[in-house]
């Protein structure tokens, strides 16, 4: 039985909580939270024991760490499990810095110590059967990748000026899609971007519609496209175009449901957000850290996915501000 504490009690903690309660083998043995009412409120669902992040990643009843905290505190918490000797699970971004990515690597390689970086995307049912058959070669050599994420509304501009900018905020995800898809790395980056969903969001010196394209050495192209807003719901697909064919995941809807009238075909809408979107992905991704750590297999996405997306937005970000492509080491 894999005995894991929870840092961080939040949206994200209570999702991976449901995860683990629905896998044999693992189950969640105490947790934390800088505030006592979601630690006690999630200890109550769990009947784990509240501690203190310190009394937890020292704790015997402790195998593995799910880190759901903050962003600005991962560092510290990585740093303290790793010494521990305990398994980590890390939400993205690892850290908002390249270089504190790097320290985290250091301690993580020095403990020996399984690692975890949550791109829950990797294990969504329909985006790791794209990945598959990719791998088969079912489409021949890949050409193109194509990702499109938008959110259905943009957060508040409190949380956008903490968030280290959409590139580190939200496009990371399709930084880290686009490696696992193009099966090479980027060499370079070429961004652009605008403040069109709130001007507010551009006084705070982010943007909300961004696009960014990636060149790999052997010349494969991925586009991606980000924006705060899409009225219609929550929008993720991905297609990948190779020498002989196609590969396309479209966007998952609230049933399945096709009404046809004389005024034409309607579908149900796009499911609303991150949440329902990828439940499955989530507990998959749960799923595979218990197997992975309690079968003594490696973990993947490694901490080294986590400082190679990051390396990818801050070239992003430095391409936008720019107005040039930039090169990745």
């Amino acid at each position: 039985m894999l005995k894991i504490g929870l840092l961080g009690c939040g949206r994200i903690g209570q999702v991976h909580a449901r995860s683990i309660g629905q896998i044999e083998g693992a189950m969640v043995t105490a947790v934390a939270d800088a505030f006592p009412d979601p630690a006690q409120a999630l200890a109550a669902k769990t009947g784990a024991d509240v501690m203190t992040p310190d009394a937890l990643i020292a704790s015997e009843k402790v195998d593995a760490v799910v880190i759901g905290t903050p962003t600005d505190t991962h560092y510290d918490l990585i740093h303290a499990a790793a010494r521990a000797g305990k398994a980590i699970f890390c939400e993205k971004p690892v850290d908002m810095s390249a270089d504190r990515i790097r320290d985290c690597i250091k301690v993580v390689e020095a403990a020996n110590v399984p690692f975890l970086t949550a791109f829950n995307r990797r294990f969504d049912p329909n985006f790791a059967n794209v990945h598959s058959r990719l791998t088969t070669g079912e489409i021949g050599a890949v050409e193109i990748v194509t990702i499109l994420s938008r959110d259905p509304t943009p957060p508040p501009v409190s949380y956008i000026k903490s968030s280290g900018g959409l590139f580190r905020d939200m496009m990371i995800h399709d930084l880290d899609m686009a490696r696992f898809l193009l099966g090479e790395e980027p060499i370079t980056v070429y961004a652009v971007g605008s403040a069109l969903v709130d001007p507010e969001i551009g006084t705070a010196g982010d943007v909300d519609t961004a696009a960014v394209t990636l060149t790999t050495a052997s010349g494969k192209i991925c586009q991606i496209s980000n924006s705060r807003r899409a009225s219609y719901g929550y929008d993720q697909r991905i297609e990948v175009h190779g020498a002989n064919g196609m590969l396309r995941a479209e966007n998952m809807l609230e049933n399945t449901v096709e009404v046809a009238t004389a005024t034409g075909f309607r579908k149900a809408a796009a499911q609303n957000f991150f949440l329902e979107r990828y439940e499955a992905a989530y507990r998959a991704e749960m799923l595979h850290f218990v197997a992975a750590v309690s079968g003594d297999q490696p973990v993947s996405p490694s901490i080294q996915d986590g400082l190679r997306a990051q390396v990818l937005a801050d070239a992003a970000a430095r391409s936008l501000a720019e107005g040039r492509p930039v090169s990745v080491g």
